[in-house]
């Protein structure tokens, strides 16, 4: 079992939604991610008329029935293709969807407490995002990652556009900690390794929160879910949230 302190919430992130139970980056997937109570990490990228869509890859080779580069693909054509039979029949006619109907999903959602993270794989598409996840009422619930925790300029788009949007500064080492944590324009930091308490000790002593992702938690990894909740991690990137759930659940009252 993973037993979290005492009145400790852990944001756990599926990621690419709920990848290995449904096709990722679809809104099938998202929609059941937050009848579960859950949120999700989607991907931005820009198709070849503009248009933000919902994929991860910057191809549409691995999860469509199509071909090409998403960039050089118009949003109609990328439309057409289906985004859900090569995981499962049953999930035939599954569409890539936009970047709006992916926000417009999370802003309908009416529980509270969900974290959705924002890889932002393309350029120059941060401000947009932002603005439209501002106008849609989804934006309080999102973090800015992928280009975002690396890139300052990024950071100073999203903060420019939506002075109240929450970006995520990288350490993806513990030499890169202190830097993180001062970024100015970063109201998270990302580790790429476990915390220790110290560390989120001071994260928190800053007004900010803790979020982790990389190999260290993103398989079936019980004993940093563990060191990470004991540290207190606020929000966590897994690509097995079920079993992350199922190891942090109480036990069972006996019959």
């Amino acid at each position: 079992m993973l037993p979290l302190p005492a009145g400790q919430e852990i944001q756990v992130v599926p990621h690419r939604g709920l990848l290995r139970h449904a096709p990722e980056n679809t809104l099938a997937n998202f929609r059941a991610c937050l009848e579960l109570g859950m949120g999700f990490e989607f991907d931005v990228q820009r198709a070849g008329d503009g248009a933000l869509v919902c994929i991860h890859d910057d191809t549409l080779d691995r999860t469509t029935n199509g071909k090409g580069r998403v960039a050089d693909t118009p949003l109609a054509s990328i439309r057409e293709l289906d985004a859900g039979a090569w995981f499962h029949p049953r999930f035939k006619g599954e569409r890539v969807p936009t970047v709006e109907e992916v926000l417009a999903l999370v802003a309908a959602h009416r529980r509270k407490g969900v974290l959705v993270a924002v890889d932002l794989k393309a350029a120059h598409v941060e401000a947009e995002v932002a603005a439209l996840a501002q106008r849609l009422g989804a934006l309080e619930r999102l973090l800015f990652i992928g280009r975002a925790i690396g890139e300052p300029a990024v950071r100073a788009n999203i903060m420019k556009q939506c002075p109240k949007a929450a970006c995520a500064a990288l350490a993806n080492t513990p030499a890169d900690f202190d830097a993180a944590l001062e970024a100015a324009d970063a109201s998270w930091v990302y580790f790429r390794f476990v915390p220790t308490p110290g560390l989120m000790e001071r994260v928190h002593k800053a007004g900010k929160k803790g979020f982790i992702a990389g190999v260290t938690v993103a398989g079936v990894e019980p004993a940093n879910w563990k060191a990470a909740a004991a540290a207190g991690i606020d929000g966590l990137l897994t690509d097995h949230p079920l079993e992350w759930h199922e190891a942090s659940r109480p036990p069972r009252p006996k019959p």
